[in-house]
């Protein structure tokens, strides 16, 4: 396993959104392209805002918290049909126990937490890209296209 960090949030050609993790010595990047709500979940953790109501991710790590349940770590730890899995390693009253989710809500829910981002050695060989610079104006045009989102420019309402 290989403890990663989130670089930060891209954007692709089509406006998809790509959650970026480096290895701790910044040689590989692991670019997964996630959707709109996970990253602006994501986001939010990386800048420490706080939304006037919990997010979901916060809203777990409540629960989690006031179960006594400490997330150890996440890792992604498979690739197939170009789609990432990942786990939670979870530990409470006594007891481990890795749970199957999605890499985004894992990432958020790591972010929240403070719980180190792991992906293993043949996923970082299979998807990793060499290092390019991540465009700041991109960077801030996704920023500012999530703090500016209302639910009803998605449907929501």
């Amino acid at each position: 396993m290989i403890e990663v960090k989130v670089a930060g949030i891209a954007m692709d050609a089509s406006n998809m959104p790509i959650i970026i993790l480096k290895d701790e010595h910044g040689k590989r990047i692991l670019p997964i392209w996630v959707g709109l709500f996970e990253a602006q979940a994501i986001l939010f953790a990386i800048e420490g805002l706080v939304p006037p109501r919990p997010l979901t991710h916060d809203l777990l790590k409540t629960i989690m918290e006031t179960m006594g349940v400490v997330v150890r770590g996440i890792v992604i730890n498979a690739i197939q049909d170009n789609t990432y899995f990942a786990k939670i390693e979870i530990q409470g009253n006594g007891h481990f126990s890795e749970i199957d989710c999605r890499p985004s809500d894992a990432i958020a829910l790591a972010l929240r937490t403070a719980a180190p981002i792991y992906v293993s050695d043949p996923v970082l060989s299979m998807a990793t890209m060499p290092q390019a610079p991540i465009d700041d104006n991109e960077v801030q045009v996704f920023k500012d296209m999530l703090k500016n989102i209302k639910p009803k420019d998605i449907g929501l309402l």
